[in-house]
């Protein structure tokens, strides 16, 4: 039988933060979280976030701008994926706003959009194959769930069919129906 794995005191806690930090860029309330689980003392936990701090091993602002600026080069992501994928990395609701406002100030978010599409749809022929409207809502839907604004998805989309307006209408009837309830 496994014993469990034994608490850390405070240099311990110390030596693991950095040993995770060596491995991982993580947000201050990552970090935290990770600690309070290998804490001998809860207490411990916010002296070696300080040290971390001091350091400068971590640091909310700069991880937030990287991060952003990351999905936005490599994933082509737009804001609103980007801003709730910060906050599920516990990144501060103010900060995380920030640093995809930096990161996205010089991003033209229709051209991010299209290109975005032609990545999930490679190998086929985006004007043809949006005349279906099947694959014009799945599209639609891909580019809202990737974090682009309904209106840019949709102008986005008129540049190949001429139904994409009423995608619009289609999910303002929605949040009727569900009481009129945004995300």
């Amino acid at each position: 039988m496994r014993k469990p794995p034994a608490k850390l005191d405070t240099e311990g806690l110390a030596a693991y933060a950095l040993r995770t930090l060596g491995a991982r860029s993580l947000s201050t309330g990552e970090l935290r979280q990770r600690l309070r689980r290998k804490a001998e003392r809860l207490g411990d936990v916010e002296g070696v976030i300080a040290r971390m701090r001091d350091h400068g091993y971590l640091n909310d602002r700069q991880f937030a701008e990287t991060f952003a600026a990351a999905r936005r080069d490599n994933q082509g992501l737009g804001q609103a994926r980007v801003l709730r994928e910060l906050r599920v990395r516990r990144v501060a609701s103010g900060v995380a706003e920030q640093a995809v406002r930096n990161a996205y100030q010089e991003t033209n978010e229709a051209a991010l959009a299209e290109a975005y599409l032609a990545r999930k749809f490679r190998n086929k022929d985006l004007a043809s194959e949006l005349q279906d409207p099947k694959n014009l809502a799945s599209a639609y839907r891909r580019l809202r769930y990737a974090g682009f604004g309904s209106a840019a998805s949709i102008r986005m989309l008129k540049r190949y069919a001429a139904q994409a307006e009423e995608l619009a209408s289609g999910e303002e009837s929605q949040d009727e129906e569900a009481g009129g309830h945004h995300e």
